[in-house]
């Protein structure tokens, strides 16, 4: 199942629009101010989760009023716990059974929350779940083991790559315009920013570690 997470961070509602058309999710869920979203669109997430602390108290009685239908399924926890929203948001989406996550909205002015996402990432993970960053300009993942982009399905013209562990050893990239083969990407070090895809499909494959890898448009 695909399920679309909505957070409270930066949003542009027709890019929102626009991909949620283009895309099928078996559940929705909204995180605190993101609420703010399928109230303006008058639509209905299947579960909404966070602290609200940072939605406007009349959205949130807005869907409040909704339970009665089933629907949504309200998790409000207190602010002062270990977890952010999103990370709660995510836990969810797992516990409902949830192979691949999209999560819009967890980017922004916040870089405390941004890289805290990132961190998410790595434990939807660690769960064997397909979890990924979507904004208008960037996509991004976290892999432990090697995959392959088709140029017609990146996401924009980059591809960059970040250790997110030490080193990643053997690195291999073929199709792509900088090409490495069994190298080591050590953290603290450039190397791995601003590639492109010159081949049809590019591959990314390595021994061991852990990539942040973001794909960005201008």
């Amino acid at each position: 199942m695909e399920t679309l997470i909505i957070s409270g961070g930066k949003l542009e509602s027709e890019f929102v629009r626009s991909y949620i058309r283009q895309n099928s999710f078996g559940l929705v869920i909204a995180v605190d101010a993101g609420m703010e979203f399928f109230y303006k669109e008058k639509m209905i997430p299947d579960y909404i989760v966070g602290d609200f602390d940072s939605v406007e108290p009349e959205i949130l009685h807005s869907f409040q009023n909704m339970v009665q239908e089933r629907r949504p399924v309200i998790l409000q926890f207190q602010p002062e716990k270990d977890e952010t929203d999103t990370e709660l948001a995510i836990r969810t989406a797992m516990a409902q059974g949830s192979h691949c996550i999209h999560l819009l909205g967890a980017t922004g002015s916040r870089m405390d929350h941004v890289i805290g996402n990132f961190h998410l990432l790595g434990a939807a993970m660690q769960r064997g779940v397909d979890c990924r960053i979507v904004d208008k300009h960037n996509r991004v993942r976290m892999i432990s083991q090697g995959i392959a982009i088709k140029r017609e399905d990146q996401y924009g013209s980059y591809v960059s790559l970040f250790p997110f562990s030490p080193q990643v050893k053997g690195l291999t990239l073929t199709g792509f315009k900088y090409p490495l083969d069994h190298d080591t990407l050590e953290c603290y070090h450039s190397l791995g920013v601003s590639n492109e895809i010159v081949e049809n499909e590019a591959e990314i494959s390595f021994e061991d570690g852990v990539l942040l890898v973001i794909e960005s448009k201008d």
